[in-house]
């Protein structure tokens, strides 16, 4: 198995002073993802939760959704010299009944869930294959989580101190999970802050805790649109962000009915998109 971490010699400079030392680095690998034993994508990511990665990523591509539809994953012994294996490739069996992708040399690329996709086209996609809805506007069975802005303003300080990797490498994104009371459930690190959603959604999946119907997103850079697209796909109505969410980012979340929350610095956020769930009264009492 891949280190998280490796040492690389760096020569530092401190006001003028010159030395060298050893240097503590995220680890980058890539991992291709293999779906019944054919090539289906390669990420780069930080060694570790692999089989929860590839788990996660074929939910966002609208192939899993449970755990009973997932039968094996296994590594595969990579290219080298002597045979031995890198750990660096997966194979995923589904069940039996389980549609899969037409993969084809073109979709068989170094990839992100959302490759080949712009615009509506990808608003289209997500809304057309997500299993479970997450606007809960039109009412349903149980009550719309609600979310009071003092919750969401506590949550990254929670995740920062749970970046046991960040602190000794300085080099990763994080996501995490919570439940709608704040309670932490999963957090997970990765040079990709794509491939630490995958490994939340990916573990949930593998533990029958999919759709995440009544929890809170929380990742530690920009909310893009694939970030978006794994919340919609995973069940998820509430994604929060620490900086700036991306045009088409807030135009899925319009779409679909997803909380987009971005900016969310100490007391301070900007709410983009569902703002049903988040308690605005009580907001502007606080202010």
């Amino acid at each position: 198995m891949g280190r998280v971490t490796e040492r690389r010699k760096v020569i530092r400079i401190r006001d003028g002073a010159v030395s060298s030392r050893p240097d503590t680095l995220v680890a980058e690998e890539p991992l291709e993802i293999r779906l019944n034993g054919k090539p289906l994508a390669i990420t780069m990511r930080t060694p570790g939760d692999d089989f929860a990665l590839a788990a996660g990523f074929l939910v966002s591509e609208g192939v899993l959704g449970g755990a009973e539809e997932l039968r094996n994953i296994v590594y595969c012994a990579g290219a080298t010299a002597d045979g031995s294996n890198t750990y660096n490739v997966v194979d995923v069996t589904t069940a039996p009944d389980v549609a899969v992708p037409d993969i084809t040399l073109e979709r068989n690329v170094y990839t992100t869930s959302s490759c080949g996709l712009c615009g509506k086209a990808s608003l289209d996609a997500v809304r057309t294959t997500a299993r479970w809805a997450v606007d809960d506007t039109c009412g349903g069975t149980a009550p719309p989580v609600r979310l009071d802005p003092g919750l969401l303003s506590g949550l990254p300080d929670r995740l920062r101190a749970s970046q046991r990797v960040f602190d000794r490498t300085g080099g990763l994104h994080a996501a995490a999970l919570f439940s709608e009371d704040g309670e932490l459930l999963d957090v997970r690190e990765d040079v990709g802050r794509h491939n630490a959603v995958d490994k939340l959604v990916g573990r949930a999946l593998q533990s029958g805790a999919l759709p995440l119907s009544r929890t809170i997103l929380l990742v530690s850079g920009r909310a893009s649109f694939e970030l978006a697209q794994k919340a919609v796909m995973a069940g998820i109505p509430v994604l929060a962000a620490v900086s700036a969410p991306s045009s088409l980012a807030v135009d899925l979340a319009a779409e679909t009915g997803l909380t987009l929350v971005g900016f969310l610095r100490g007391a301070s956020m900007n709410v983009y998109a569902g703002e049903h769930r988040i308690a605005l009264r009580a907001a502007a009492a606080q202010g």
